[in-house]
């Protein structure tokens, strides 16, 4: 059976010049955000990069780095607030995309980031086939896909959980 993984092709000192940075978030980000090997490695790629963008708690990291003050940027809503702490003005969008820095919300925002940052690398053409492709046409069962729709209770457990707790 196959299956599909992801590797990396290279450690982070051998990529010195990406055209692209995306940094993801998840569990292991809150390690990562006083881990100054990662932070100036961030910073310095930064320089080069044509896009820095982030995933869900992955705009913590480039808060963190120093990239996102006096921006706005989005997170997943259980961190979003942490944000300010580096400056940053929250957005709830689940795409921000302020100068060269394109942050998106959670991971299903993912895909929406990776098609605006298409349509303004590519055409919208080119996006627009992308998402035909991979037929990326939401529709989901329910409406609580953001806190502003979820039932108040619902946003106050999650909170409180373990489940979202290991994000940041």
């Amino acid at each position: 059976m196959t299956s599909l993984a992801l590797t990396a092709d290279a450690a982070l000192s051998e990529v010195t010049a990406p055209d692209v940075l995306l940094v993801p978030g998840g569990p292991g980000t809150a390690d990562l955000l006083a881990d100054e090997p990662t932070l100036d490695w961030i910073r310095r790629v930064d320089e080069t990069s044509t896009w820095t963008a982030s995933v869900c708690s992955g705009s913590l990291l480039l808060g963190a780095a120093g990239l996102l003050a006096g921006r706005r940027a989005t997170s997943h809503w259980v961190c979003l607030d942490h944000l300010s702490a580096f400056g940053a003005s929250p957005d709830t969008e689940r795409v921000v995309i302020d100068g060269k820095y394109a942050t998106a919300a959670g991971v299903s925002a993912g895909i929406d980031l990776a098609l605006c940052l298409t349509g303004r690398m590519a055409g919208d053409e080119i996006a627009q086939a992308v998402q035909l492709v991979v037929e990326y046409d939401p529709q989901p069962p329910y409406s609580t896909g953001s806190t502003a729709t979820a039932p108040a209770a619902l946003v106050t457990a999650l909170r409180a959980s373990d489940l979202v707790v290991g994000i940041v």
